[in-house]
């Protein structure tokens, strides 16, 4: 089998596959750390991802591989860590909520407004991706680096090929619907906060965020639909900056470390299914994710494996 794509995603799924006894190659135009998996703030938590039903399913199954991840953070980059949802409404979730551990309504002194409060999975990208990579090599997966401009390509060479390209299906199947929605962050020198906090307004560009990384806390951010550009604004840094500080002030004086930029494959709904291709080979489509990739990674990945078996 063949995954085209390098990010969570793909090295998810092909991790997958892998252990299950499948001969698994990955096709990746670029190494994981260059991939917009590595710019994700990546706290666990549904976020612009659609449909519901599905995505509480996959996220599910995934918290469970996260938590158990997260005893060998060193390692995997995974830590569980406490934090406050901010205008999130327990009663505005879906079904799945009820299946995360301890997830309440934060106190007064917590938040000061409507939010929950959770101790979540929060990865390290920098730590986690090489982990699956070095994961998958150890069950037998190869690496192959390899840019794909037709699924005939991979088609010719696997009986099943695994789609895992994120925005790049936009031109690859080619599927109008994945539509970049541009992210950018800022990480500054940790003051020394523990905790993560969030203030998203799903109806706007700008949401508030930040989360402690072992490299620097990382300040958010944006949610730019249609956007393309990879380049950092420096307005817009400050302005992440300044709504950060009016929550935690002492953001305002920490020292900037770096800026980031990723574009986070939004579509309508997670494409994942099974299709045929010509000479009788099967792709299985697994991408879309908008912005909750690491979120549903593992349980996407398993419903995607299935999907790649012979049929009966």
């Amino acid at each position: 089998m063949i995954v085209v794509g390098g990010g969570v995603i793909g090295l998810t799924t092909a991790i997958v596959l892998a252990e299950s006894g499948h001969r698994v190659r990955v096709w990746t135009r670029e190494p994981a750390e260059r991939t917009t998996s590595q710019v994700a703030g990546a706290l666990w938590w549904p976020y612009r991802i659609a449909p519901e039903p599905l995505v509480g399913t996959w996220a599910l199954e995934s918290l469970v591989v996260y938590e158990e991840l997260a005893a060998r953070p060193e390692e995997t980059g995974v830590r569980l860590v406490e934090g406050v949802h901010g205008e999130t409404p327990l009663d505005g979730l879906g079904p799945w909520a009820a299946d995360v551990k301890g997830l309440r309504v934060a106190t007064d002194a917590e938040y000061a407004g409507t939010g929950l409060w959770a101790r979540l999975p929060l990865i390290d990208m920098s730590t986690h991706l090489p982990w699956l990579r070095g994961r998958l090599l150890r069950a037998g997966g190869r690496v192959e680096e390899r840019t794909v401009v037709d699924l005939a390509e991979p088609a010719a060479e696997a009986p099943v090929v695994v789609n895992c390209t994120g925005l790049g299906a936009r031109e690859l199947v080619p599927d109008p619907l994945v539509r970049p929605v541009r992210g950018q962050l800022v990480v500054v020198e940790n003051p020394g906060i523990t905790t993560w906090l969030t203030s998203v307004d799903h109806s706007a560009e700008a949401s508030t965020y930040f989360f402690p990384q072992p490299g620097g806390l990382i300040l958010g951010g944006t949610a730019e639909e249609d956007c393309w550009s990879p380049t950092p604004d420096p307005r817009t840094a400050e302005e992440i900056v300044a709504r950060c500080a009016a929550l935690r002030p002492e953001i305002a004086g920490a020292r900037i470390l770096g800026h980031r930029v990723g574009l986070r494959p939004a579509r309508e709904a997670v494409r994942l299914e099974r299709a045929p291709l010509p000479g009788g080979v099967v792709v299985v489509h697994n991408y879309g994710h908008g912005g909750a990739g690491v979120t549903v990674a593992w349980g996407c990945a398993r419903e995607a494996a299935g999907l790649a078996r012979p049929a009966a």
